[in-house]
């Protein structure tokens, strides 16, 4: 058999791919901050931006143009503390962030990160003891609060990042208390303790005062503990899977795939992002460079991408550049 018989003719080679990338798979992160009349681009993410509550309309419109579904949201708060009170206060920056798009646009899905590393004066992702050790058990019960608070305010998806144990169990039991059992949680599973979150710390503000967090995100090493890790999460009612980064992890990706029949979530983190665009331009890739690796995500196993690309890569497929 000859295989380049079916690569002859564009229209050809479009009729037998097997892997398709649709804006309706992608997810776009915003970055909410305090204040008025702040849009404030990233230090370390070109076309990025921190975006006070009265920036928003158009973004909102401008994102539903494209048709992207859904928006991923973080927070920056103008106090922290050492139990990250802004993070479950009902006026804090993301539970106004909600109610204020859902005024804009009510369909938009939303999707809050639930962590409290924006929000703790120490950087780390939840509560210490007193040797400075993030502290699970307690940690998840101010978890489950933040997330009940974002249910109330209209959050679509509840989407825990922290990487504590039994957080998902403890948040989907909150959720049903009250009244929320329609909410679908997307479970960061395998969020990798990676080099690839430089530029996103830069521009939430998130760098730990001191130490790292590899006693709780997962060690690079490991691919079978990821594993355990997605079944423990679906164990505990977990409705989506997320690997987070992408790109090094499309193994993990594909492992999952294999053994799981599950709604696998890959997120496109900014380090990858930062690279590809300073890449493209400084002329070292084609722009091309960024739709392959979209590619490569979904061929690895994933359905939904979360990148600070969506914009762009929505602008291409309306265009029918691909």
């Amino acid at each position: 058999m000859r295989m380049r018989r079916i690569r002859n003719h564009p229209m050809m080679r479009k009729m037998v791919e097997e892997t398709t990338l649709s804006v309706t798979d992608l997810v776009y992160p915003l970055f909410l901050t305090e204040g008025e009349n702040i849009k404030e681009e990233s230090p370390s993410l070109p076309d990025v931006y921190n975006l006070s509550l009265d920036q928003l309309e158009d973004e909102i419109k401008e994102i539903k143009g494209l048709g992207i579904p859904a928006i991923i949201l973080f927070g920056i708060p103008d106090k922290k503390d050492n139990h990250g009170s802004q993070a479950y206060a009902e006026d804090g920056i993301i539970q106004k962030g909600i109610r204020k798009i859902k005024e804009i646009d009510s369909e938009l899905l939303i999707i809050t990160d639930v962590c409290m590393c924006e929000y703790t004066d120490h950087g780390h992702c939840g509560i210490l003891d007193d040797l400075g050790n993030v502290e699970n058990d307690t940690t998840i019960e101010y978890l489950a609060k933040i997330a009940l608070s974002h249910a109330k305010a209209g959050a679509d998806i509840i989407a825990p990042s922290d990487m504590m144990d039994f957080r998902v169990k403890r948040i989907r039991k909150e959720l049903d208390d009250h009244g929320f059992k329609h909410i679908p949680i997307m479970a960061y599973s395998a969020k990798f303790a990676s080099s690839f979150y430089g530029p996103f710390r830069d521009t939430a503000k998130t760098t730990p005062s001191f130490g790292d967090r590899k006693s709780y995100q997962m060690d690079y090493h490991n691919g079978r503990e990821a594993l355990q890790e997605v079944a423990l999460d679906l164990e505990e009612d977990a409705d989506f899977i997320m690997v987070k980064p992408a790109t090094p992890y499309l193994d993990i990706i594909k492992e999952i795939k294999n053994h799981f029949n599950t709604k696998i979530v890959a997120y496109h983190v900014s380090g990858e992002y930062a690279m590809l665009k300073h890449a493209v331009s400084q002329g070292l890739l084609d722009e091309s460079a960024i739709y392959e690796t979209m590619i490569a995500i979904k061929r690895a196993g994933a359905k939904i991408i979360i990148t600070y690309h969506a914009k762009e890569i929505a602008k291409w497929l309306k265009e029918g550049k691909y």
